[in-house]
């Protein structure tokens, strides 16, 4: 088996963990094999697809115009307006036909050199389990729906399901560092709450954008945030909010360009360069940096949504 503390050139085997490579903690259910897969998807029952139904309908309310051309073409290919969870059978056939991508169920939040494994190999795990009614508008662990309606659709965009693949090849290359931190800001900034610029005008293509319904509004049209164009060294040094609206956003210019900024990134170097920490805050704005819309940051400055402040 390959150890993690290698230069992989293959990736069909899953890595060895090496004990000097700092990594979360996580306990495996003893019904699981190594590579944390579920046996089968979820059998959902009446009011779980209830549930899958109104979200599918609140976001679709919100995303005409705010969400990236890819996306919205992407629902169309997999036929996710069909009602209820898709099957994720279903939905590989047609991304395999598409991408060569499949969609693997999961029980939760996988150790981290697992998840750029199945990347690797052009598998996506998706959480096998969907929101209650209490977690209806915010739950901390990605479930079905913030896998499947946000992420799945990118995937049938070509250029971006690469990019995807050659994020899961990288991040071997970031535990071997311990640089999972710098490597996470950038999928934060790209993934989860990318930006893209389609003509004038900007769109959502990260999934916790397009999950999301306040955030889909906040992203695209709020004053606060600042929008600043991608720049990948400065993204990995940058931190980011886990629990409430983005402060900063990314944009790029297409997914040409985000595939080329990273795959012909030497991160062997940057990986030597960069410090544990990051070296900006969230809301930061630099010399470098190529701004789109400078944010009046009133929303955080308010106190966010602990404080009940307006997402303007």
């Amino acid at each position: 088996m390959v150890s993690i503390t290698e230069t992989p050139t293959d990736f069909t085997t899953l890595p060895d963990m090496s004990a000097d490579i700092f990594t979360a903690p996580l306990q495996k259910p003893a019904h699981l094999g190594s590579d944390w897969l579920e046996p089968k998807q979820a059998d959902y029952s009446s009011a779980d697809h209830a549930i899958w139904d109104e979200l599918f309908a609140r976001q679709m309310a919100v995303l005409p115009g705010r969400a990236a051309t890819a996306f919205i073409e992407g629902l169309d290919k997999l036929d996710l307006s069909r009602g209820g969870v898709p099957e994720f059978g279903r939905l590989s056939e047609e991304l395999d036909r598409l991408t060569g991508w499949s969609v693997v169920p999961v029980p939760m939040l996988i150790p981290d050199h697992v998840f750029f494994w199945h990347l690797a190999n052009r598998r996506f795990p998706a959480g096998n389990f969907i929101r209650t009614r209490e977690t209806f508008d915010y739950i901390q662990e990605p479930d079905v729906f913030h896998d499947v309606f946000g992420h799945v659709p990118m995937l049938t965009d070509p250029t971006y399901a690469d990019y995807m693949q050659e994020y899961g090849k990288a991040g071997w290359k970031a535990m071997k560092y311990n640089r999972l931190k710098a490597l996470g800001a950038l999928y934060w900034y790209t993934v989860e709450f990318g930006l893209i610029m389609e003509g004038d005008d900007v769109r959502a293509y990260g999934a916790g954008i397009l999950s999301g319904p306040t955030e889909a509004k906040f992203a695209v049209e709020a004053e606060s945030p600042n929008r600043i164009m991608l720049n990948v060294d400065r993204v990995m040094r940058t931190d980011y909010v886990i629990d409430d609206l983005q402060p900063t956003y990314f944009v790029i210019e297409s997914f040409a360009d985000l595939f080329k900024q990273t795959v012909e990134r030497d991160f062997d170097r940057l990986y030597k360069n960069l410090p544990p920490a990051f070296t900006y805050a969230n809301s930061a704005v630099i010399d470098v940096d190529y701004v789109v819309n400078r944010g009046t940051q009133e929303y955080l400055l308010r106190g966010g949504r602990g404080s009940g402040a307006k997402p303007v």
